[in-house]
């Protein structure tokens, strides 16, 4: 075969299409609300940390709406960054997919709307055993404790949403793939579907370290989906935290991301690339670093659109954005 797909070196542009990034993961409703220490201290949370919600944490969501000044806003990791990808591109609409599971409820028709707005493809599986996943942004000064309560987002079924044939006809259209590393508690066995596809058919595949718990507590799903990734994306702490599970024997940041690169791989007409972020807020780049990938843009300008999206987006609450955004 001479075509050698999508080439990651090259600074050609591709004309977009709609669903050309396909996105699947955890869809949340996001409750952000200015909390004080005492709030953490109650429910034993750290300043700066993500989690999943334990029984403990039931009363925080019913304390955190009462609050003054509490926003919503259409979240869970995945879904933010096709929609923030989506922004950047523009136009034409629905070049994201999105695939997730809801409740059939208030919040699930909110996230319906929000996805819709952000001309988002959004294909949800809705079930009505469980209500739509929240999470809670506890903020105080700069710095945010999230706590995911899963709940619907935790009943997407493989076989009852992403096998349906004109799911799966959304999945092959796209040419870029991107799943955060938290659904691995969800549906690991979606991910590897997709993951597997996307290295047979020698697209490009994208995964994120997503949280440190998960390379502590999911490392075996982790380690199925690894032979397939191409760009792995994660903070300096979740890099950390994988090079001690992975028993690299080494802090130092360049050399995990090396020995990150020469794991395992499937498709070895791509080399993986690994994107490991330092700074607090600097996953958002990921996104950034997305829309030029679907675009064909050259790594250096991937990087670059990266840390565009990070800037503009940080300064910000939630995960909200201007109406168009002023890069070129």
């Amino acid at each position: 075969m001479s075509e050698e797909g999508p080439n990651m070196l090259t600074g050609r542009k591709t004309a977009l299409s709609e669903n050309m990034l396909f996105g699947m993961g955890n869809p949340l409703l996001d409750i952000s609300a200015v909390v004080d220490k005492d709030f953490l201290d109650k429910f034993g949370l750290k300043p700066n940390d993500q989690i999943l919600a334990e029984d403990r944490h039931k009363a925080l969501f019913e304390e955190i709406v009462k609050r003054n000044k509490v926003e919503y806003h259409a979240g869970g990791s995945t879904q933010n960054s096709v929609k923030i990808a989506q922004w950047m591109l523009q136009k034409p609409h629905k070049v994201a997919t999105f695939f997730g599971c809801i409740g059939k409820d208030r919040f699930g028709e909110i996230l319906k709307k929000k996805a819709e707005e952000a001309h988002v493809d959004a294909h949800y599986y809705e079930q009505n055993e469980e209500p739509t996943g929240t999470c809670a942004a506890c903020i105080t000064g700069d710095n945010r404790s999230l706590v995911a309560n899963l709940a619907a987002a935790n009943c997407y079924k493989k076989e009852k949403h992403l096998d349906l044939d004109s799911n799966w006809e959304l999945v092959k259209k796209a040419k870029v793939y991107y799943i955060a590393g938290f659904f691995l508690t969800v549906s690991p066995e979606s991910i590897v579907k997709v993951a597997r596809h996307a290295s047979d058919k020698n697209k490009i595949f994208c995964m994120n370290l997503s949280a440190p718990f998960i390379s502590q507590f999911f490392k075996e799903p982790l380690m199925k989906v690894m032979p397939y990734v191409d760009i792995l994306f994660g903070n300096e702490t979740e890099a950390a935290t994988f090079a001690k599970e992975l028993g690299f024997e080494t802090d130092d940041i360049a050399e995990i991301a090396k020995k990150t690169q020469n794991l395992p791989k499937e498709n070895t007409k791509r080399q993986r690339v690994v994107v490991f972020t330092q700074g607090k807020d600097d996953t958002v780049a990921t996104v950034g670093f997305l829309s030029a990938l679907v675009q064909e843009h050259a790594l250096e300008e991937c990087i670059r659109a990266g840390h565009y999206a990070a800037n503009v987006i940080i300064r910000r609450v939630g995960c909200t954005f201007p109406e168009k955004p002023d890069y070129h």
